[in-house]
């Protein structure tokens, strides 16, 4: 097994490698002064099984071109089978049609990526675990909630309540809890399709004088964790801790979480930022190990 780190998951696809004691075959790649991505492996891969790892954070597009260039040239110098793992899979969250008109931006990379020759395809918290169904080589959704709840579970944090902010999330603080065994609870948030703003509904919980963890797969502008971390302040949380899986972290989002009131916000290597203390690499490469790639 050949592992080749993206240019957006280099130490991520090194720490996979060497937890699997695989060998590596590097990326060149640069920028031209168009705009235009220039990519060359710098290594042999006739004959070989071969894994990509590619996170498709900020900027989207340029990791996902990356990412097709990966996959193709891969298969074009006589890969025998190349997996992609996607961390971060960007445009999950448009899985349908919300307006007239719109296009269905995942299902556009799923015919591209699957149009560049991948056999298999690897993600960690995606958005909308159905997505996979649209896949036609086996697609497979792993999940770095325990890895994150361990963390709190090390920093002293068992018995902390676990919050999802919204019940599309209940599934991942569950997992979270069979960890932290503090119980845990979701909140209701709506989003208006064309400002993109999200309010979150207030609802009681039974948390004075206990510490609360906000966990989610994404925290993107921010403003849904703030606003969580505030209600559950002023309920009388001890302390606050917003977790996820992909911490894109736009704009100012860090900012306004922990002006919030939050402790600490903490989130996986998924995609490369300054909170990202937990690594998903004994994730993936269990998965890589466990069902052969």
């Amino acid at each position: 097994m050949i592992v080749i780190p993206g240019p957006a998951s280099q130490d991520l696809g090194r720490k996979v490698a060497d937890t699997l004691k695989s060998r590596t075959v590097p990326v060149v790649f640069k920028t031209f002064p168009d705009g235009e991505s220039y990519l060359r492996l710098d290594g042999n891969v006739t004959g070989e099984e071969v894994v990509i790892v590619q996170t498709t954070g900020p900027p989207q597009d340029v990791h996902i071109m990356q990412l097709f260039l990966m996959v193709d040239v891969a298969k074009d110098l006589g890969a025998k089978k190349v997996t992609v793992v996607v961390p971060y899979l960007a445009y999950a969250r448009q899985d349908k049609r919300f307006l007239p008109g719109e296009a269905i931006s995942i299902e556009t990379f799923i015919k591209l990526i699957e149009a560049s020759g991948i056999d298999r395809f690897l993600t960690v918290n995606i958005h909308e675990e159905g997505v996979l169904n649209k896949f036609s080589v086996p697609a497979e959704n792993l999940s770095a909630m325990t890895l994150l709840a361990e963390y709190f579970k090390k920093k002293g944090l068992t018995g902390a309540f676990s919050l999802a902010p919204d019940q599309g999330a209940l599934e991942l603080v569950k997992e979270a809890d069979k960890v932290l065994n503090g119980g845990c609870g979701w909140l209701r948030k709506e989003r208006d399709r064309l400002t993109g703003e999200i309010g979150v509904e207030e609802k009681k919980f039974d948390i004075r004088g206990r510490d609360v963890i906000v966990f989610d797969d994404i925290i993107s502008t921010g403003g849904t964790i703030a606003a969580a971390v505030k209600m559950l302040k002023e309920q009388g949380a001890r302390k606050v801790y917003a977790a996820c899986a992909h911490p894109l972290l736009v704009g100012e989002a860090q900012k306004k979480i922990m002006q919030s009131g939050a402790e600490e916000i903490v989130g996986t290597d998924c995609v490369p930022s300054p909170v990202s203390v937990v690594s998903v690499a004994p994730l993936i490469a269990e998965a890589l190990a466990e069902r052969g790639i």
